[in-house]
């Protein structure tokens, strides 16, 4: 006769999924959720339970407990888990303003009214209400963009990645595009110049070395076959030191005495002179322009604080022969891209209107006055809120934030952060507990202190904050 399993009565315990629905907090749930999701999530849980008993060692089988109250629990938030979007709202304390991974540059909160019009009605995307036929969804930003740039003419298309791609593979394919060595960057996640320059169909040609690209470079290589001369702007690493490099002014002269139109990466979108606001100088779109590039193309979002975008700018007649080219269909924007970008760019015509409104602009020109009371008010708030500060210290500490997106790599933001520590939980235990938490806050960790840099953190979020670091500490 065999053994009976000792298992056996603990499989037996297991509720099967009708029990389950019948459960009240179950019952409850489904007046919420579709019931495709909660039976997945009751099955599921079942399923892990199972498979927990089976792993059980046979010294660990007396010592089981099936808690049916937990069960129910981990039905329950299962069910929320697998309902709820994956693409959450987060506190971003990293002070990092353009954040690729927390969603680069925020929208201005003063746009957001005519942009749920232009997503929950119809609008006259692609048609011309004065002439009562079709339109172009291009000309809703292209007075925009032109009174802002100088631009003869405008186009944009849904990163600058493929605003590169289409501009190579309108003007250079089948023909030689001449790039300076220093200047075939990486934009992030392994997509290089040379890459979409393939892509496009137009054969590189590489001029200079790594550090110094003279005037006589570019000269040397121009063929019969020769269709651009190319820009880069290197907005995401620098070359400092020994190193040169060939201006616009004299990219316009060489282009003119061969008859080949000059292109620019610009690579990050800056329609202000940020060496205003104390900043590193960045080349501003408009200064391209007045120097003579004849297609420039930048992003949207990054330093110009809209939604993604590749925006491309310059003479009219190559971007209308860009209009033409196939690419174009499958690289065009959406009209919530459209209404974001005219928004924004809008907000351009008053530059301190811009400043103050626009998220991205605001926050990397705070000063250190600003930044300091931003800091006082988050320590205020959190000591508010943790009843237990004799568990925590809770200071105040100058820090530095970056630019981010590539963007400004050697500007260093001076900034000030609320700190955390404790002897009694371990900072990797704090930064896992808020990243997990409800509002899933976002900061730094550097010498055993958790680092809440106030640039990037709005004072609406201080409150969450606190709330969150309360609970980590044993507070309800």
């Amino acid at each position: 006769m065999s053994k009976e399993n000792p298992k056996r009565k603990l499989f037996a315990m297991l509720p099967s999924v009708d029990e389950v629905l019948n459960d009240k907090k179950i019952m409850e749930l489904s007046e919420k959720l579709p019931r495709s999701i909660i039976v997945e999530a009751i099955r599921n849980t079942i399923e892990c339970t199972r498979n927990l008993i089976v792993d059980l060692k046979d010294n660990q089988i007396d010592s089981f407990k099936l808690d049916y109250n937990s069960l129910i629990d981990n039905c329950v938030d299962l069910a929320h888990n697998n309902y709820n979007l994956s693409l959450k709202k987060v506190i971003n304390a990293t002070g990092i303003v353009v954040h690729t991974n927390l969603g680069r540059s925020l929208i201005s909160e003063s746009i957001k009214g005519e942009l749920w019009q232009a997503a929950s009605r119809y609008s006259n995307l692609e048609y011309d209400i004065e002439e009562g036929k079709r339109g172009s969804r291009y000309s809703h930003l292209k007075d925009m963009i032109k009174r802002l740039t100088g631009a003869e003419d405008v186009l944009v298309v849904n990163n600058n990645a493929a605003a590169v791609l289409l501009v190579l593979s309108t003007l250079a394919k089948g023909g030689q595009a001449i790039v300076s060595r220093g200047e075939l960057v990486e934009v992030g996640g392994a997509f290089r110049i040379p890459s979409i320059m393939q892509l496009s169909g137009a054969e590189l040609v590489e001029v200079g070395a790594t550090n110094k690209t003279h005037y006589n470079d570019y000269e040397d290589a121009i063929t019969d076959n020769t269709k651009v001369l190319m820009k880069v702007h290197t907005s995401n690493y620098r070359i400092m030191g020994f190193s040169e490099a060939v201006s616009l002014e004299e990219m316009r002269i060489l282009g003119d005495k061969y008859d080949i139109p000059v292109i620019e990466d610009l690579g990050s979108g800056v329609f202000v002179n940020l060496s205003k606001y104390g900043m590193t100088y960045e080349p501003t779109i408009y200064d391209s322009i007045n120097k003579g590039v004849d297609v420039v193309s930048f992003s949207g979002d990054k330093m110009l604080g809209g939604p993604q975008a590749g925006i491309i700018v310059g003479k009219k007649k190559y971007i209308e022969k860009m209009k033409k080219n196939q690419l174009t269909r499958a690289l065009r924007v959406d009209k919530m891209t459209i209404a974001t970008l005219e928004a924004t760019l809008r907000l351009y015509l008053n530059e301190d209107e811009a400043m103050e409104k626009i998220p991205t602009l605001k926050m990397l020109t705070y000063t250190k006055e600003e930044l300091f009371k931003k800091a006082k008010g988050l320590q205020r708030e959190i000591n508010n809120y943790t009843e237990v500060a004799d568990n925590i210290n809770i200071e105040i500490e100058e820090c530095k934030g970056q630019v981010g997106g590539g963007s400004m790599p050697t500007e260093e933001l001076d900034s000030y952060a609320v700190t955390i520590s404790s002897n009694n939980i371990s900072v990797s235990q704090i930064e896992k507990a808020l990243r997990l938490s409800d509002k899933h806050i976002i900061a730094r960790v550097y010498e055993d202190k958790y680092i809440l840099d106030v640039r990037t953190i709005f004072e609406e979020e201080f409150r969450d904050i606190a709330i969150e670091l309360k609970k980590t500490f044993g507070g309800k």
